[in-house]
C-alpha cells in the first residue's frame, strides 16, 4: 500500500512535469493493473484512461515479447489532435501523458522518461517497505516450534526408480 506521502510525491511530480511540457494536457500514473495512483487530468475520466492504460499495455508487452524486443519501455499513440503517450515506471506501474499535436515529441520522450523513473522508484520503494512490513507484521505463532515429523517407508528396487519421485526429491 501507498502511502499518502508518497502518493503526494507523486502527484507533485505530475504537476511539475506539466509545467515543465506545457503542451501536456494531462497526466496519469496508475498500476499495471489499472488502478490510479494519481492523476492530474482535467477533462478526462482517470479511471477509464487508467483502465484503457492496462489494456494497451498489455497488448504493447506481447507485441514486445513476441518481436523479442525485450521487456516494455513506452508506447506512443499519435491522434488527430494530440498525442497519447505511456511509459514504464518502476516494476508496477506506469505514467501516461496527453499532449497537444504541437508537442515536441523528443521533449515529451525526454522529460516522460525521466518522470516515469522518479515515480517508479517512488512506488517501488513503497511496495517494498509494505511488502517488509508485512513480512515483518507476521504472528509468530504462524511457525511451528517443532519440526514436522516425516514417516519413514522401506523402498523396494522398484519403488526406487525414477516413476517414485516424490515433491521433495526435485
Amino acid at each position: 500500500m501507498v502511502s499518502e506521502e508518497d502518493l503526494k510525491a507523486v502527484l507533485a511530480e505530475l504537476h511539475q512535469l506539466r509545467n515543465r511540457v506545457p503542451q501536456l494536457t494531462g497526466a496519469l500514473a496508475a498500476g499495471v493493473d489499472g488502478l490510479v495512483v494519481a492523476h492530474d487530468t482535467p477533462g478526462v475520466d482517470p479511471e477509464g484512461l487508467a483502465a484503457l492504460t492496462a489494456a494497451a499495455l498489455g497488448v504493447a508487452v506481447r507485441v514486445a515479447d513476441a518481436t523479442a524486443n525485450g521487456g516494455f519501455r513506452e508506447l506512443l499513440v499519435r491522434g488527430e489532435r494530440g498525442y497519447v503517450a505511456t511509459y514504464a515506471a518502476g516494476r508496477t506501474a506506469v505514467l501516461t501523458l496527453l499532449a497537444q499535436d504541437r508537442v515536441n515529441v523528443g521533449r515529451l520522450h525526454l522529460e516522460g522518461r525521466r518522470s516515469g523513473a522518479r515515480i517508479g522508484e517512488l512506488l517501488d520503494a513503497a511496495d517494498a517497505a509494505a511488502r517488509e512490513a508485512r513480512r515483518a507484521g507476521r504472528p509468530l505463532g504462524a511457525v511451528s516450534p517443532t519440526p514436522p515429523t516425516r514417516t519413514r517407508t522401506t523402498r523396494t528396487p522398484r519403488a526406487a526408480s525414477a516413476d517414485a519421485r516424490t515433491a521433495t526429491d526435485s
